[in-house]
């Protein structure tokens, strides 16, 4: 089930991404393109609205900002300050851990609480937004959700750091995909190019 939940997070994530890109993309092509003086295509291109893309690409990016919010608590991307906690004693650096954890639980619950609360009554308006004419409750929905989503993310931490003291790290140099190699791997003696050393015996990936 949590690989599920974990799936959905990241389709979710990188569908966002790519739609406003594409969006976005779409927009300054049309945008520069009507002012090309080309009589059929001009009048064309100005027929098409397009005014509605910015509001729609505004929209994504909060709703990708929350929901990689969460992403980013399971896998450790946030950063944080920990130099002081690091020097203190395994016991209670434990505890200090804990606490954030579920004082970020607690937060982003109360948020999620409040959102709801905000989103109910909103949705009893007939408040739409001004281009795309969405009402505005299906809109201010990633609040309760992503923060709902990112209080279980801090609870599921918090129990993982119980149960085996480790929390999540990401790698900013590792790219999936791609075998990480190891120093003693690399034989520079043995690249053939003008930036690395050579054998001198003329060997193998060496300047005869």
């Amino acid at each position: 089930m949590l690989k599920i939940l974990d799936h959905l997070e990241e389709w979710l994530i990188g569908f966002l991404i790519a739609a406003a890109t594409l969006v976005i993309f779409v927009a300054v092509v049309h945008r520069y393109a009507s002012g090309i003086p080309i009589p059929v295509i001009q009048d064309r291109l100005i027929q098409i609205n397009m005014s509605w893309a910015q509001e729609l690409c505004i929209y994504m990016f909060v709703w990708m900002a929350k929901f990689g919010a969460a992403y980013g608590v399971r896998t450790g991307i946030h950063v944080g300050v920990d130099v002081l906690i690091n020097q203190l004693s395994d016991k209670n650096r434990f505890k200090f851990v804990v606490f954030g954890l579920l004082a970020g639980a607690l937060f982003t619950g109360v948020v999620a609480a409040l959102g709801v609360n905000f989103v109910w009554h909103m949705s009893q308006t007939e408040q739409t937004s001004a281009d795309l004419e969405l009402p505005m409750w299906m809109v201010y929905l990633a609040i309760p959700l992503g923060s709902s989503l990112m209080c279980f993310r801090f609870l599921q931490v918090t129990h993982s750091f119980w149960k085996t003291g480790d929390l999540p790290h990401h790698d900013h140099g590792h790219v999936e995909g791609i075998e990480e190699i190891k120093d003693e791997d690399l034989l520079p003696y043995n690249l053939d190019d003008n930036l690395h050393p050579h054998g001198l015996d003329g060997g193998e990936g060496g300047q005869k």
